[in-house]
């Protein structure tokens, strides 16, 4: 395609991240590159960059962003990631903080704000830097303002007459609600505030703003694409998503697999693929040493759990089954963090089965990766799931999920008892039919030769990156050529 595509997101990895979405920043904008499409990324500049051993130069000092009030200017910092120009906007106040959204006693109290800041920011350094993007691609609500501010600059500006928009939904869920008194001065104009823009029930959505007013929309797979649209899974944007359903468009995420391949994954204790699987058991042995687990569970299935611990992500039909299966003699790892209660639900059940059961209340890379090479079975009990990365892992990891049968994880695992099965998925988020699952995966287990069959046909799952940059150029393309 001709023309720069800009990426806007809270999040990117290595730099940042919290779940799925930095991930995805992390991936995308560089198979993108490789493709051949000029990409740049701008992402908040978190205090954690200052300790990190990234390389980032100042580039740009005080520009004027003038928001929220008329002095207030950023600072841009640069750096190269995989072919990738990333521009990093520093305003301390407002990102220099332990978490990036919140904390255990709920969201920040300035996190409009501060994303109204960043929106603005993102603007006033692409206008800086002089050269209109083909394509401003906002994601998730933190950057959904931006379709909206481009959408009304595009009638007064000649810079941004050419620029479309793209709003990317990782998780309608979360729509960055505020009150309406936080609309005034936020830069846009009065004609922003209808139902055809941000406002929603009296308030200020930044989502339904985005959703409104970019050129086009996307999600994360194809059935969260159609799931979205309904009033169960729609999160109160069913309707203005229905409304504009034919600028909608499910684009399965891809899996990263220049992180994430256990022949070359850096944080295992042995490397090993699909022909050589036996250095899987050896990340077992190091993963039940780390953790102090019984010896015994290397002759048992040990399953692994690797996501938030709130209620999307199904941490309490975990914790409602997690008696009966410690009597069916397997062993639980647990790695997240979250809700406060369902941290201290899991500690707690730890300590009742020190042997068997152990949970990580935190997150780290490294540990995330071991315990998708260590365990035998993953475990994904998700009530909703947009597209779901660590399932993709879990199958090139050779440890077939159990998941519900919601948004990416349908589109991604193949349940058994088909005979291409790469997986078990349930119907119902309720815990007795995720405990089912979960016996019929131990069950095809203990059957080696089966279990093997499983494993090897996961293993050659391709949730390639590639594929999926195939369509967002095709999309790019629908809007500027």
């Amino acid at each position: 395609m001709n023309g720069r595509v800009c990426f806007a997101a809270s999040e990117m990895y290595p730099f940042s991240k919290t779940g799925g979405l930095g991930d995805v920043i992390g991936a995308l904008p560089p198979a993108l590159a490789r493709m051949g499409v000029a990409t740049t990324v701008f992402t908040p500049y978190y205090g954690t960059l200052r300790t990190a051993k990234f390389d980032l130069n100042l580039v740009m000092r005080n520009c004027h962003v003038g928001y929220p009030w008329a002095p207030i200017t950023v600072n841009v910092f640069e750096t190269d990631y995989r072919g990738v120009k990333v521009y990093f906007l520093q305003r301390s106040e407002y990102f220099d903080r332990k978490n990036y959204y919140n904390d255990h006693y709920g969201d920040y109290f300035d996190n409009a704000e501060r994303f109204i800041f960043f929106s603005r920011a993102v603007l006033a350094v692409i206008r800086e830097l002089g050269e209109p993007p083909a394509i401003v691609h906002a994601h998730d609500w933190q950057t959904a303002l931006l379709p909206a501010y481009i959408h009304y600059l595009r009638q007064q500006d000649p810079f941004w007459s050419d620029t479309k928009t793209i709003i990317t939904i990782h998780n309608i869920a979360f729509q960055g609600r505020f009150s309406s008194r936080l609309f005034r001065g936020c830069g846009l104009p009065d004609d922003a505030w209808s139902m055809n823009g941000v406002e929603y029930y009296g308030d200020f959505n930044f989502l339904k703003g985005g959703i409104a007013l970019a050129d086009r929309i996307t999600t994360v797979s194809p059935s969260y694409a159609r799931e979205i649209l309904t009033e169960r899974f729609g999160f109160g944007m069913d309707g203005i998503l229905r409304h504009r359903e034919h600028d909608l468009v499910g684009i399965l995420n891809g899996a990263d697999y220049w992180i994430w391949d256990p022949k070359n994954d850096r944080f295992l204790a042995a490397p090993y693929s699909r022909m050589d699987i036996s250095g899987k058991r050896i990340c077992k042995l190091d993963l039940i040493e780390k953790f102090g687990l019984s010896l015994h569970l290397m002759d048992r299935p040990l399953l692994g759990f690797v996501g938030r611990l709130r209620g999307q992500k199904g941490i309490d039909l975990l914790l409602d089954i997690l008696p009966r299966l410690m009597e069916q003699d397997v062993g639980v790892v647990v790695l997240g963090e979250g809700n406060l209660r369902h941290e201290q639900a899991i500690q707690e059940m730890a300590r009742m089965y020190p042997e068997r059961l152990h949970a990580a209340v935190s997150y780290t890379e490294e540990l995330a990766h071991r315990i998708q090479s260590g365990c035998d079975i993953f475990l994904m009990p998700s009530r909703y799931e947009p597209c779901g990365l660590t399932q993709m892992y879990a199958l090139r990891y050779g440890t077939p999920p159990v998941a519900s049968s919601m948004g990416g994880l349908r589109d991604t695992i193949c349940p058994y008892p088909e005979s291409r099965s790469t997986g078990f998925t349930f119907m119902r988020t309720e815990p007795e039919d995720f405990y089912q699952a979960i016996m019929e995966a131990v069950q095809l287990w203990e059957n080696k030769t089966a279990w093997g069959d499983m494993v090897s046909r996961a293993m050659t799952q391709a949730f390639t990156w590639e594929k999926s940059c195939r369509r967002y150029v095709e999309l790019y393309n629908s809007l500027t050529l």
